[in-house]
């Protein structure tokens, strides 16, 4: 049975190579963490609200898209997007005040505010 420190030297001796005794492997970036995070938009859910716009876009097919006529499916359709929207913005603030995943924007802001240190120590 080996202990870990001489499994972790073996891995270490195998990137070395034999000749230089220098890492075979050079990267093509500097080897640290950017102040900076990529600016990915967060998965959206699953749609909401579509049997009220097929509902919706049935009726203006029926009455040839006049509005008047369909008013009460547009009425119930843009009350379900408000609710769908009011639950999604408590949802996104639940998620930053349980430590849920940071957006992007956030995580960028916290990052340049500590920023990495370029030199070593």
């Amino acid at each position: 049975a080996q202990t870990s420190g001489v499994l972790i030297q073996e891995k270490v001796s195998r990137l070395i190579s034999k000749q230089n005794r220098k890492p075979v492997l050079k990267p093509n970036r500097p080897l640290t963490l950017r102040d900076a995070v990529a600016n990915r938009k967060l998965k959206k859910g699953e749609a909401t609200c579509v049997t009220e716009m097929s509902v919706l876009m049935a009726c203006w097919k029926l009455n040839n898209f006049v509005d008047g006529l369909c008013s009460q499916e547009m009425e119930s359709f843009y009350t379900c997007v408000d609710k769908a929207q009011s639950s999604m913005k408590n949802k996104s603030d639940q998620n930053i005040l349980q430590g849920g995943r940071l957006p992007p924007k956030h995580a960028t802001s916290l990052l340049k505010r500590y920023p990495n240190q370029t030199c070593e120590i």
